[in-house]
């Protein structure tokens, strides 16, 4: 039996997977056990989970895979700082992240109090992009394919592609620090007063509202090469003059300011995020994704024309950029695409293990992701336990409770509880593995309703109203609702709601007329699809509105913070396992 950590550590989304034998066993990030938002360090209880689940110990670990390589690239690198391209604040913090993920064993060998391996286990450190692709193409359906990685900064590199044939993975070319798509993105989400780690996606939403009437700004910002690759106008930033702070040891991630004063004369000042939304942020935002999407379908573009592979695997955080994903098969030749479910940095820690297993151990593949429920799972015991533990707290709130051991008994219930407007909390089974919700950890609500949107910013999300909530639907069913039926198990495409279905199911509409949809197969996920067909029952609609189970806080992991987010927000009913709990 061959034993393999994955570990992405000391960066933002800490995470870790264990692939025995070539079959992923567990995979779960860090912040749903340290309930601290992109937790970034060393990912000791995800570690200690994915143990758990395979019922070993540290010290029966073969090989430990790190999505980092603090060696790639070092001739770019030592160029760079002698043209003096690198800044001395770069070069140090880059050279303290370094040491950290260099002694990743020690630090493990002292938390775990063991020594990892029956003979020491082996410490790989992959290339934080080729993790980024093996990701991608070593568990995707595809025997060949292109692949490509796009995101911020790892390892000296913003970009990179390759093809992927059998078990290996041939690389074709690299996008150098400090040119970098997600840099640009992440400095234009600074500039339009969205600050946090990971607030990306809310460009990607208030773009809708705008239009693209600052292109001809954009264009400065951005160039492209006839290669398929970009350049930043570098004046416009800077993390290659003042380094990127970063912050990646324990607890939240921080990231410095990217944009220079420049900026501002080009664009007007910046926005506080206490400062409300006006329409230059939405034509900015829509400028910006318009951006964006030029220079990744000219790159797509090139790396189809290299390969002639109609099939392609993306990666990287700039993969989460669904609005992007949606329109490939519009404006590239590429006919099928598979993204996995944690395509961001979280997913490096898979990418590592499938590279070690697939490339250094030359094992064929054996295993393909079809849906993303690999985190922790909880008894009927243990949630009656957690129940029982709750028990005064529920009857302060004037809650009734019912078990429902039939599970076509649960989903007829909770579908005319939902149908009737009542907001549902929905835990079951495996906690999913990357940033989205996909019916184990969710909040479900009728998506007829236009007023949803309202009543779970206000109950439970409180988050900005631009945001859109995103509908899952039945597998078969996409194509009566969506202009495109291209199957989506991970909600990382937005795809246009066909004209007449809009009025239909408002509250996952977007302004523009789009939707984040989910596709749910029966197969994947048979309790939560015989939701969403008692729900098309009850009211002839296949889909139903799908939020994270959370209040600005990670995913529910545990039957206890799922009780604990149900009690102190105004959600009606909390599904939780076998249980039904009515306020």
């Amino acid at each position: 039996m061959t034993c393999i950590l994955g570990i992405n550590a000391y960066h933002g989304d800490s995470s870790a997977c264990l692939v025995v034998d070539g079959k992923l066993i567990a995979a779960a990030e860090e912040e749903r056990f340290r309930r601290i938002k992109h937790w970034a360090g060393l990912p000791t209880e995800a570690i200690r989970y994915c143990l758990r689940e395979a019922a070993i110990g540290l010290h029966e670990i073969d090989d430990i895979a790190v999505n980092r390589n603090p060696g790639a690239n070092f001739a770019h690198k030592l160029l760079s700082a002698l043209q003096g391209r690198l800044s001395f604040h770069l070069v140090r913090d880059r050279l303290g992240n370094r040491s950290k993920v260099r002694g990743i064993k020690t630090e493990l060998d002292h938390e775990f109090k063991m020594s990892t391996g029956r003979n020491g286990a082996k410490v790989h450190h992959v290339e934080h992009h080729v993790a980024h692709l093996t990701s991608a193409f070593l568990v995707s359906p595809f025997e060949k394919a292109a692949v490509v990685s796009v995101d911020g900064l790892g390892d000296f590199v913003g970009a990179m592609w390759g093809v992927g044939e059998g078990n290996k993975l041939k690389i074709g070319s690299k996008i150098f620090f400090p040119h970098s798509l997600g840099l640009f993105y992440l400095a234009m989400t600074q500039y339009l007063g969205f600050p946090n780690y990971g607030d990306e996606y809310k460009v990607m939403g208030l773009a809708a509202f705008g239009e693209p009437s600052f292109m001809s700004e954009m264009h400065r910002l951005v160039a492209l090469n006839s290669d398929g690759a970009f350049r930043l106008d570098l004046s416009y930033f800077t993390h290659h003059s003042k380094g990127v702070t970063m912050t990646w040891n324990g607890g939240e991630p921080k990231t410095g300011s990217l944009y220079s004063k420049n900026l501002e004369d080009l664009l007007g000042p910046f926005r506080n995020p206490e400062d409300p939304v006006g329409k230059r942020h939405e034509d900015i935002a829509s400028s910006v994704q318009a951006m964006y999407e030029e220079c990744f379908f000219h790159l797509l573009n090139h790396v189809y024309e290299k390969t002639k592979l109609p099939h392609l695997c993306l990666a990287g955080g700039c993969a989460l950029n669904s609005v992007a994903n949606g329109k490939i098969f519009d404006r590239t030749p590429f006919r099928k695409v598979y993204i996995q479910a944690a395509a961001g940095d979280a997913g490096g820690a898979l990418g590592a293990a499938y590279y070690v297993w697939n490339h250094l151990l030359d094992k064929p593949r054996a295993f393909v992701m079809e849906n993303a429920y690999w985190g922790p799972e909880f008894s009927e015991a243990e949630i009656a336990g957690e129940i029982r533990a709750k028990r005064n707290e529920l009857d302060q709130a004037r809650c009734a409770s019912e078990k429902i051991d039939d599970e076509n008994e649960r989903c007829r219930k909770t579908a005319v509880e939902i149908a009737n407007g009542k907001v549902v909390g929905w835990f079951q089974g495996r906690m999913e593995w990357g940033p989205r919700a996909l019916g184990n950890r969710s909040i479900v609500v009728d998506p007829r309703r236009e007023e949803m949107k309202a009543v779970l910013n206000a109950r439970i999300k409180r988050r900005e109203a631009f945001r859109p909530f995103a509908p899952s639907i039945l597998l078969e069913k996409v194509g009566e609702y969506f202009e495109k039926d291209y199957p989506d198990p991970f909600m990382i495409k937005v795809y246009p709601v066909k004209a007449p279905k809009r009025s239909l199911i408002p509250a996952v509409t977007h302004v523009d007329g789009t939707g984040r949809l989910q596709t749910v197969s029966k197969e994947d996920n048979p309790l939560y699809w015989g939701l969403i067909k008692e729900f098309e029952k009850l009211t002839g609609l296949p889909l139903i509105l799908n939020t994270s189970f959370n209040e600005n806080e990670p995913i529910v992991c545990k039957p206890r913070e799922a009780i604990d987010c149900f009690l102190r927000t105004k959600m009606d009913v909390l599904v939780l396992g076998n249980y039904m709990i009515r306020r």
